[in-house]
């Protein structure tokens, strides 16, 4: 018993001292930071000193909450958001999903060439893939150009009229980001070993009925976790849609981060009120994750 118990305490000191290095910078990067923008965020601090004698903090509740819920901006930046959302669950992963499928069953000629074109997208910087849509876009962009040669004398006014500010955007985002689900599929389909497939094609099967009684149930906690990566990064957009259009016109391409940046660091700086809605964006994000991981154990996905 006494050299177990002795390996027992040499191997819980390994572990400690291999996890701690971790756990306390996560606490230091991530978790510190958290709490403290939470508790900010109930206080009406100034934007001086935080602790000093001659400004103190004073507890002020979810006044800024309630603002936040009330400021018409906020609500149309969350809608934004949510857009961004919908388009990459229900545009990203199923088109990522259908090209991967395409490009592992070799149902189109030179599958390499197109799976490195497909993903090129995701490894450009945000920035610049903003600035080359938006001079794509613009009213003397290319896009006005080859719009004119089926409809002559037509007008650009894509980022001046409320009603097509945000479609733009989304397509760019369906466009950026698709190839990262493209290669998360792809490398999770050569697992799945070829004679599950040859088999349902010796019985009959058709390729769409492949895909949808074998590959899709065998992925689905793969979709699971590309739902929860789609739903994170997309409530943390900010760099692309401030580069096509720093959230103009009159905000109305703005996000939650957008929002945030203007409320901290634009005109009259209101570090609580921008501290809430980091907090709110948080929150957001954990509560869809939770909901998508309820889903899929309903669903009986698996991981």
């Amino acid at each position: 018993m006494k050299p177990k118990q002795r390996w027992g305490t040499e191997e819980s000191r390994a572990y400690l001292f291999f996890v701690l290095p971790a756990v306390l910078i996560y606490w230091a990067v991530t978790a510190f930071p958290f709490i403290f923008s939470i508790a900010l965020s109930l206080t009406d601090y100034g934007g001086g000193r935080l602790f000093c004698a001659d400004t103190p903090l004073h507890f002020v509740g979810l006044s800024h909450y309630s603002f936040m819920f009330n400021d018409r901006y906020f609500w149309l930046a969350f809608r934004n958001n949510f857009l961004i959302i919908l388009i990459s669950i229900f545009g990203q992963i199923p088109l990522g999903f259908i090209l991967a499928y395409l490009l592992h069953r070799k149902l189109v000629r030179c599958p390499g060439f197109f799976q490195s074109v497909i993903y090129l997208p995701t490894i450009l910087p945000a920035v610049v893939v903003g600035i080359l849509w938006q001079s794509f876009f613009n009213p003397y962009g290319p896009f006005t150009e080859i719009v004119q040669r089926f409809i002559p004398g037509w007008e650009n006014n894509l980022f001046l009229d409320f009603k097509t500010a945000m479609p733009p955007v989304l397509f760019v985002i369906l466009w950026m980001y698709t190839g990262n689900y493209l290669i998360i599929f792809l490398a999770n389909l050569q697992k799945i070993e070829p004679e599950l497939m040859e088999a349902a094609k010796i019985d009959g099967a058709s390729e769409g009925q492949i895909m949808r009684y074998v590959i899709l149930p065998i992925l689905s906690g793969v979709i699971a976790v590309s739902a929860i990566l789609a739903i994170t990064g997309s409530l943390n957009s900010f760099s692309l849609i401030w580069a096509m259009t720093q959230g103009n016109p009159a905000r109305m391409t703005s996000v939650l981060s957008i929002y945030m940046y203007h409320t901290a660091f634009t005109g009259a700086p209101n570090y609580p009120l921008a501290n809430a809605i980091s907090t709110f964006i948080v929150c957001t994000s954990l509560l869809l994750v939770l909901i998508t991981k309820v889903l899929e154990k309903r669903l009986g996905g698996e991981s």
